[in-house]
């Protein structure tokens, strides 16, 4: 039986697959290589070692948070879709809980989580001054709801409660 190739992609993939499932303790060489059914030798092939591994998941993470936000500034149509889009976009991101939830016990994860959280504040702040809505505490609330939603209900219920707060914010202006 012929084995895929795997490339360092494949096993960042795998790692944040794994961080949603089963946290951060499931990044590791060993449970990892057993759920791609390779050995921990194609692990230390593309990995110095775990933290480095580590290191490339939540830089991989991280990335795509950037990606996402860039994407949205090229968005086009008025600032309440926008706005409204890009609280979608970041409710359905099932990394974006574990990423947090690892966080809580590294300060590498948390600094790069930070650095996200800013640009996307940003992002929501220059959104609602679109709006006419200059207090950025609006602002400061809708990312904390983001957030926070994730961990309180469903996916569904979320997005449901994410746009009744934007209903609610638009009413105030």
């Amino acid at each position: 039986m012929k084995h895929q190739r795997l490339n360092k992609q494949s096993w960042v993939d795998r790692g944040l697959a794994a961080l949603v499932l089963k946290g951060p303790t499931a990044l590791a060489a060993e449970p990892l290589a057993r759920d791609l059914g390779t050995t921990k030798g194609s692990f230390y092939w593309h990995f110095k070692d775990v933290p480095d591994f580590q290191s490339a998941v939540v830089k991989h993470w991280q990335g795509q948070a950037f990606a996402k936000i860039l994407t949205a500034l090229e968005d086009t149509g008025g600032a309440e879709q926008r706005l409204r889009r890009f609280g979608k976009e970041i409710l359905n991101d099932s990394h974006d809980p574990a990423m947090r939830a690892w966080a809580r016990s590294d300060k590498a994860v948390a600094k790069a989580i930070a650095q996200v959280d800013t640009e996307r504040l940003t992002y929501l702040t220059n959104l609602l001054r679109h709006l006419g809505i200059k207090n950025d505490d609006f602002a400061q609330s809708l990312l904390a709801a983001l957030v926070g939603l994730p961990a309180v209900t469903t996916k569904t219920a979320a997005a449901k409660s994410f746009e009744t707060m934007v209903d609610l914010v638009l009413a105030l202006k």
